[in-house]
């Protein structure tokens, strides 16, 4: 697959301390990436980097085959901040038109970019009367402009109600299902675990783990937890084939290492209809971001 975006040994270095340290990675062509840090990891640094608003210290860094911050980069490239800002006094139309205006596209695709957004009904209404979430996404409206091979978004769903966020993400997924790359920043990590295809975990300013969210579940090697609902009267039984496990009524929690939940699942299996339910919860991405983040004095 062809990568988008490339970075090879990446330093920043701000009056000797440094902000990131020997950062690699690639994004590839329609591959959804998460970037998950702790605020003062190296997310933005990062971000500013690709986009050529700052130099790196050391490292490479190709952005579409082409340097940061180049006209080439800056074609193919898009940007989407955690808080947007346009002039109150325009309409949604009208602030889409100027910015198609100064790419040198149509400006009659104001609507249509507008539509894909979910914002056809107020395109003619000022942007001062929209709220937080309608302005994010005529951000993201901007950031379509051009038909762009990577975006890079900073927490951009802050601001949206679930609906949107869902709408949001489904309108990533078509981006990515043409070949755009997409670079994303959240802490919302409930969101990112179902809908990006990679992880990469910054801490300290060091690339901590990157990889799938199954192959981070399988490097974190953190324990399975397993709900098992008895039929009536058989908790106990159940109780005592099941060393370590709590039970609450007639429900009985337990964990096991990721090793032992093959085994574990085939002596529930064994109760065969003592067993009313069971549920099998994996960690999820805030318990392995926890695992592979911890800084000093945590």
């Amino acid at each position: 697959m062809t990568s988008t975006l490339k970075i090879l040994g990446l330093t920043k270095r701000f009056q000797g301390v440094d902000a990131l340290t020997a950062v690699s990675f690639d994004v590839a062509a329609g591959e959804r990436v998460a970037l998950l840090g702790h605020n003062g990891a190296g997310k933005s640094t990062m971000m500013k980097i690709i986009l050529g608003l700052t130099p790196a210290t050391e490292g490479e860094v190709q952005v579409c085959g082409a340097a940061p911050g180049s006209a080439a980069a800056r074609r193919q490239v898009a940007y989407l901040p955690e808080n947007v800002a346009f002039h109150p006094a325009l309409t949604g139309e009208e602030q889409l038109r100027h910015y198609l205006s100064l790419r040198g596209e149509s400006p009659k695709l104001a609507l249509d970019l507008l539509e894909r957004v979910g914002l056809h009904a107020a395109a003619r209404r000022r942007i001062g009367t929209y709220s937080k979430g309608m302005r994010q996404r005529v951000g993201l409206a901007q950031a379509l402009i051009g038909h762009p091979r990577l975006l890079v978004l900073d927490e951009p769903t802050s601001g949206l109600d679930p609906v949107s966020r869902r709408d949001f993400y489904s309108l990533l997924d078509g981006l990515a299902a043409e070949g755009a790359s997409i670079l994303l920043s959240s802490h919302a990590l409930t969101e990112v675990e179902a809908r990006t295809d990679r992880i990469l975990i910054l801490s300290g300013g060091r690339l901590v783990a990157t990889g799938s969210l199954g192959d981070l579940r399988r490097r974190a090697d953190l324990p399975v937890t397993l709900h098992v609902t008895a039929r009536n009267g058989h908790a106990p039984l159940i109780a005592q084939s099941l060393p370590g496990a709590i039970q609450v009524g007639g429900l009985l929690h337990l964990t096991c290492a990721q090793s032992q939940k093959l085994d574990v699942l085939g002596r529930i299996a064994g109760l065969g209809d003592k067993v009313a339910d069971l549920e099998v919860l994996p960690p999820s991405l805030e318990d392995i971001y926890s695992h592979f983040s911890k800084r000093d004095g945590q």
